[in-house]
């Protein structure tokens, strides 16, 4: 009898080993073509060229430079007359007239001065008591001690108030001396009133005689300026300083400036200054001081000196780039050959709203007739168009309408633009530089065929080709 080694028996193959074989050859092939997809997608990613866009803004070319200005006035310091506790009239930082009550002076902190009104004074404060109440914010509280000093002064003022001098000297002898306010004992206490119309402050910072001649490098050294606050509640002793007043709305800004900045604000005799501030901005007389090797520039001002009053230095911002339009990269700059076609060839086609030429056309019998090409016009100058060079071939033949006037393509001039992608594709619009730098320049706005604030434009235009469409 043959035996048989089950080893060696041949095994049977069934059918569902096949079909599990073929599903796993069929689920390899899928996944090796998918990521050999994937790869190449992600080489030719890498690899390609990229598109990046650039939203069109206005405003000028570049920033103006920003200074640290010194701020000059004509300031005066009022001293104490007499020994005693003070009595404000006048808030810090407001205006006062001449002969108008600014502070009191008694020999206690309690004494007040009794004074009859009458009803239409009476019914004026009021009214001022109102408005500030009406306009009062709780964040604000300090305006509360200012308002006092304020209605102690207009209570002053209705009571009809003159000014004389304490002692009965003559008023200009108190002037010349220096000691500047006059004044008038009402009820133990010395009103004393201002000598001209000004400025209140209640502080003063060691620059108030500063001048042209005086000024050297060191004022502009900001911690030199040690503010001193001239309010207190304790009692002074004459000759002290109580206030000071700025008597002229005329005042003046010092920056110093490198031989650099000399040469590029030179020749001018006003400009624009811009306060960080608050922004404001007025226009100054300009000029440039030469003291020793070094230079200043100064700008004479006559408003605006109330705003910035208690500031001795300024940020500010000088004015130098005026010139404003839409700002765009140097980059994106293209230039493009243009055919041009004088604009009295011009004609339209069946729809009246189709603006294009008519081209004369020879078929292959010899038979000769015209074509209405409705080319898109990219520019216009003089009495010239600007048409695509892919709307016609040189040497084609514009025929005038209505007459035998024929025109032959063949000129060609440049134009300056970018590619606009607002539609996802590339299209060339026509621009006019106003000025430019290193990397942006201006251009002009609301131009014929040109672009708009918020456009979207190639910032490389060598990185794309017209009409090109940009998938995003």
């Amino acid at each position: 009898m043959r035996s048989f080694n089950k080893k060696t028996m041949p095994r049977k193959i069934h059918l569902s080993d096949i079909k599990k074989a073929l599903t796993l050859n069929i689920g390899t092939v899928l996944f090796g073509a998918i990521f050999i997809y994937m790869t190449i997608s992600i080489i030719l990613y890498l690899t390609a060229s990229r598109i990046t866009s650039y939203q069109v803004t206005a405003g000028p070319l570049s920033k103006n430079a920003t200074y640290t200005a010194l701020a000059i006035r004509s300031e005066q310091i009022v001293q104490a007359k007499s020994s005693g506790y003070l009595t404000y009239y006048v808030r810090d930082d407001s205006k006062v007239k001449s002969g108008g009550p600014v502070f009191g002076i008694s020999n206690s902190k309690e004494e007040r001065i009794a004074l009859d009104l009458n009803e239409d004074d009476l019914a004026d404060i009021r009214s001022s008591i109102a408005k500030f109440s009406y306009s009062f914010q709780s964040d604000h509280f300090t305006d509360v001690y200012g308002f006092k000093y304020e209605l102690e002064g207009s209570i002053l003022q209705y009571a009809g108030l003159q000014p004389v001098t304490a002692s009965g000297e003559d008023q200009s002898a108190d002037e010349e001396a220096g000691e500047g306010a006059q004044s008038q004992t009402i009820s133990n206490q010395t009103v004393n009133f201002a000598p001209q119309d000004g400025l209140v402050l209640y502080s003063m910072d060691g620059y108030e005689s500063l001048s042209d001649d005086t000024l050297t490098q060191d004022a502009f050294v900001q911690k030199a300026a040690q503010k001193t606050n001239l309010r207190t509640f304790d009692k002074i002793d004459i000759g002290e300083n109580v206030y000071k007043l700025i008597t002229s709305e005329e005042w003046s800004l010092y920056i110093p400036l490198t031989e650099k900045q000399v040469v590029q604000l030179a020749g001018r005799d006003s400009i624009r200054v811009k306060f960080s501030k608050d922004g404001a901005t007025q226009v100054g007389e300009f000029s440039i001081l030469t003291k020793e090797n070094d230079f200043y520039c100064k700008i004479d001002l006559s408003n605006g000196l109330i705003r910035y009053a208690s500031d001795r230095f300024l940020e500010v911002e000088l004015v130098t780039n005026t010139k404003s339009g839409l700002k765009i990269p140097l980059t994106s700059v293209v230039n493009k050959d243009f055919y041009v076609i004088p604009k009295e060839y011009e004609t339209t086609g069946k729809e009246q709203s189709e603006a294009g030429f008519l081209k004369e056309v020879t078929d292959k019998n010899g038979k000769v007739s015209t074509e209405f090409i409705n080319a898109t016009l990219y520019a216009e100058q003089d009495d010239l168009y600007y048409v695509d060079k892919s709307e016609f071939q040189e040497g084609d033949v514009i025929i005038k309408t209505d007459s035998t006037q024929r025109y032959v393509v063949k000129d060609m001039m440049p134009l300056e633009g970018v590619y606009c992608i607002n539609k996802g594709y590339a299209v060339f619009r026509k621009i006019s530089i106003i000025e430019q730098n290193e990397e942006y320049c201006i251009v002009e706005t609301g131009t014929t065929f040109g672009i708009a604030q918020y456009d979207n434009i190639v910032m490389n235009s060598s990185t794309v080709k017209e009409e090109e469409i940009l998938y995003k």
